[in-house]
């Protein structure tokens, strides 16, 4: 699951005009083919060549008396785990210096075997920490925030995969402040709907699940229980299996670099879009260890902006995209919040006459200029 990676790095925006000469000047299409032939990510397989591009330089985490020692105290008092940490995340010191942090529930080991995931594997991992949703409310609650994500490994074990777990987590925070936003990055559940139901009925803000991928590089990115169209299926009912008047927004990631050509993205973005998504993130892959997939190419940050214009065109609420996004983002999260809370304002006025439904698409401005 590329769940385990939650940070951006603010970068230099375009406009849709310069975007527009960059797309055309450097086609992902091209990119990803060589010889005719369409390119597959590899584990151990070749790098780009050449040095790293300067937009992955990121700060590095610590340092006495910040806030980041502030989260790694309590984290490690009570016994948590995060994402940010087990998935080796470049970010971690600029979202926990700003008071984010993505608490990983169900432990640290998933039972699936993704190509791109530094998360520990087994097929049997221990039982999970029945005091661990407690354990989560009571650190939200000291940590002094308005919104927080909450994330998993994959518990193929568990016969509703964990999300009685979640669900439990989710109405203890709820109960122990009832204005935190709560957004929970979830696995697929093996497309149990049953399951969806119950996390969906929690009392949640925003259901995640990632899709990862486009679809042809989906078999060789993925576990092999993970699949493109059991993705898009799980996103789709947890809005249709939501309690009736309630307003659950779901929210997916794509990352690029894989080889993926750009009328593959623009087809998963679509597909996202067709199965109600209201929230888009795109982000770079990078590999985490040699035993892991190749990067096949760094994508621009024009070229990430020229996709977060499409996105936008699309229709998606808001969109993050940019080489250092990840599913999370503590700036994202704060614009999630505010959307959020806007939405409550429009629900609790009498619409005005013509008017009905969510209110109008963010800018992608907010997504990738206003990210410091």
């Amino acid at each position: 699951m590329h769940a385990h990676m939650c940070g951006h790095r603010a970068m230099p925006s375009y406009s849709r005009a310069q975007v527009g000469l960059c797309s055309s000047a450097h086609s992902s299409s091209s990119a990803a083919v060589v010889s005719g032939a369409a390119v597959v990510p590899r584990v151990g397989g070749d790098m780009p060549a050449g040095r790293r591009p300067s937009w992955f330089h990121v700060p590095a985490p610590g340092g006495a008396h910040t806030r980041y020692d502030e989260l790694k105290e309590s984290i490690k008092e009570l016994s948590l785990n995060t994402v940010c940490e087990e998935a080796q995340c470049p970010n971690i010191g600029e979202c926990w210096n700003g008071g984010t942090g993505t608490i990983m529930l169900l432990g640290d080991t998933c039972t699936r075997g993704c190509k791109f995931c530094a998360v520990k594997t087994s097929a049997t991992p221990a039982p999970p920490d029945e005091d661990e949703p407690m354990k989560t409310a009571d650190a939200v609650a000291r940590w002094g925030i308005d919104y927080v994500v909450l994330t998993s490994v994959d518990r193929d074990d568990l016969a509703d995969g964990g999300a009685g777990h979640f669900a439990r987590t989710v109405e203890l925070i709820k109960w122990a402040k009832p204005s935190m936003r709560v957004e929970c990055l979830v696995s697929d559940f093996a497309g149990d709907e049953d399951a969806v139901r119950v996390l969906a009925s929690s009392g949640l803000d925003v259901f995640a699940h990632n899709l990862e991928t486009v679809r042809r590089l989906q078999p060789y990115v993925r576990d092999r229980r993970a699949k493109y169209e059991q993705s898009l299926s799980v996103l789709r009912a947890a809005k249709a299996l939501a309690p009736s008047g309630s307003r659950l927004y779901t929210k997916s990631s794509l990352m690029l670099g894989l080889g993926e050509t750009q009328e593959e993205v623009l087809e998963a973005m679509g597909d996202l879009r067709a199965a109600g998504v209201d929230v888009l993130t795109l982000g770079q892959y990078l590999r985490p260890t040699e035993r892991h997939l190749g990067v096949v190419e760094y994508v621009t940050p024009e070229m990430f902006d020229w996709y977060r214009f499409r996105a936008e065109d699309m229709g998606f609420r808001y969109v993050a995209s940019g080489p250092m996004v990840r599913s999370s983002y503590k700036a994202g999260e704060v614009f999630l919040h505010a959307m959020l809370a806007k939405d409550d304002e429009a629900a609790s006025e009498p619409a005005a006459e013509g008017e009905r439904g969510l209110v109008p698409a963010a800018s992608g401005a907010h997504a990738y200029n206003t990210q410091r």
